[in-house]
């Protein structure tokens, strides 16, 4: 069983975009032809559900190099009495791309994880894939999509049919590797030994904390404003976001060996989860990241 699991990172999603753009160009097919199930959290969850419908990388791209610059435009400095973004063009980008497909719709095994802070819980969005727990088939993809990139504080919770708020799933799964080896384990009944996963990170980032003499951090340390804009840098949710996908990618490494491919260039620099900036240099990493990784690619796909 392939699988295809992509990180979250907000607009660094450029990034896995470029690389499975580069591989519908090089082996002439659609992505959700060439793996037997995809996942994907936050960012990764646009994507993941993109390649789930057929929808071509190239287009995709398109949409990000469009949207992004509206999408992070602060409508808040510092997000404490409302999200730093509004979720406006990222619902209507959504609803756009997906329509009125539900999850029943969607054949291929698509996962994507979300926070249910209603109840405090991990969530897993699952397509109609015949998990025997799947209770709400009736969702939008769309509003599934968005549940998994409501990141706190910079965008606010989402409403799922009135039924409960959820958040960015990249705060338990930001890597969905370990969601895609348990759902196949089991409830696939698929052995160990059969799996394979193409892991897409979103970048490497240097996320410096440096030596301070002050003993006591508050909001100034653990989430540093500029000056004279006053404007938050998301420093601890990037570095949150970050510890979560290498502690998966390390243990998923283990588990599966050389059936764990994984591909995250190293960004140097920090660059943080809303730097529209940074597109053109994330796409020419990604484009880059191909074809340094073209032939394990290729011989992950003959498996």
């Amino acid at each position: 069983m392939k699988m295809l699991c992509i990180d979250g990172g907000g607009i660094r999603g450029v990034m896995p975009i470029a690389i499975l753009q580069a591989m519908e160009k090089e082996f002439g097919r659609p992505i959700s032809e060439q793996f037997d199930v995809i996942a994907g959290t936050s960012t990764g969850s646009i994507i993941a559900a993109s390649a789930a419908v057929s929808k071509s990388m190239e287009e995709l791209l398109g949409h990000y190099q469009t949207y992004g610059r509206k999408i992070f435009v602060r409508q808040a400095k510092l997000g404490l009495f409302k999200s730093v973004y509004s979720d406006r063009y990222l619902r209507r980008l959504l609803k756009q791309s997906f329509g009125e497909l539900t999850l029943f719709d969607i054949q291929k095994p698509l996962f994507i994880p979300a926070v249910d802070i209603t109840h405090g819980q991990p969530y897993v969005h699952r397509s109609n894939c015949g998990h025997p727990d799947n209770e709400n088939l009736s969702t939008k993809l769309w509003d599934a999509v968005l549940s998994s990139c409501s990141a706190p504080i910079y965008f606010p919770p989402n409403n799922v049919n009135n039924d409960y708020l959820s958040i960015d799933g990249g705060l338990w799964a930001n890597n969905p590797s370990l969601v895609c080896v348990t759902e196949a384990v089991h409830y696939f009944n698929e052995p160990l030994a059969d799996l394979h996963i193409l892991s897409l990170g979103t970048g490497k980032q240097n996320i410096n904390f440096a030596v301070s003499h002050e003993k006591y951090w508050g909001l100034k340390q653990w989430l540093p404003f500029q000056l004279p804009s006053m404007k938050v840098t998301p420093k601890l949710l990037d570095l949150s976001l970050n510890l979560s996908s290498e502690s998966v990618s390390y243990q998923s490494k283990l588990l599966l060996g050389e059936r764990y491919l994984r591909i995250n260039e190293e960004l140097g620099d920090e660059v943080t989860f809303d730097d529209v900036t940074a597109i053109d240099e994330l796409i020419e990493l990604g484009a880059q990241a191909f074809k340094r990784s073209r032939s394990d690619i290729e011989q992950f796909l003959k498996r």
